[in-house]
């Protein structure tokens, strides 16, 4: 059996994340349309799942692309936009987690203001689009067979 590499531990964190906001973005928007304030509240709690789980998930990304360059398949150019793009939505989902945080502890033993949860789930959907396009791109950095064209011909 080959042993753990840094590249399997990415992998399977950095999938973590990417559920937690699809499920939060579902949770959320039930929680609207059914008007259940535990609904939402259990939704907010995903988004800091995803905000606390994203760091490790960047964190070995690097490490990660020590174990897979010169492989076949790999690209460095794919490489690079994707480390771009991790930060950002790094980024976007920390500040996600920060307002869901927020939003918890102002709400605490009482309802999630509508404004609120529309706010959130605005912004989850644009974290969710950038921590996709993240995932996307990490996948195509060694499988070429997903990429909508030829990275390395370019």
């Amino acid at each position: 059996m080959n042993p753990v590499t840094a590249a399997h531990i990415h992998l399977f964190l950095c999938h973590v994340p990417v559920m937690a906001i699809v499920f939060g973005l579902g949770w959320l928007a039930f929680g609207l349309w059914r008007g259940s304030r535990e609904i939402q509240k259990a939704a907010l709690g995903m988004f800091i799942v995803a905000a606390v789980l994203a760091v490790p998930s960047y964190l070995t990304g690097e490490p990660a692309s020590g174990t897979i360059k010169g492989l076949p398949g790999f690209s460095e150019r794919i490489l690079e936009q994707h480390q771009a793009s991790a930060g950002v939505a790094l980024a976007g989902c920390i500040a996600l987690g920060i307002v869901a945080l927020a939003g918890l502890i102002h709400y605490r033993g009482r309802a999630v203001a509508g404004w609120f949860s529309v706010l959130l789930l605005v912004g989850a959907l644009v974290v969710g689009v950038l921590i996709a396009r993240t995932a996307n791109l990490g996948g195509q950095v060694r499988h070429s067979e997903i990429r909508p064209y030829d990275a390395e011909a370019e």
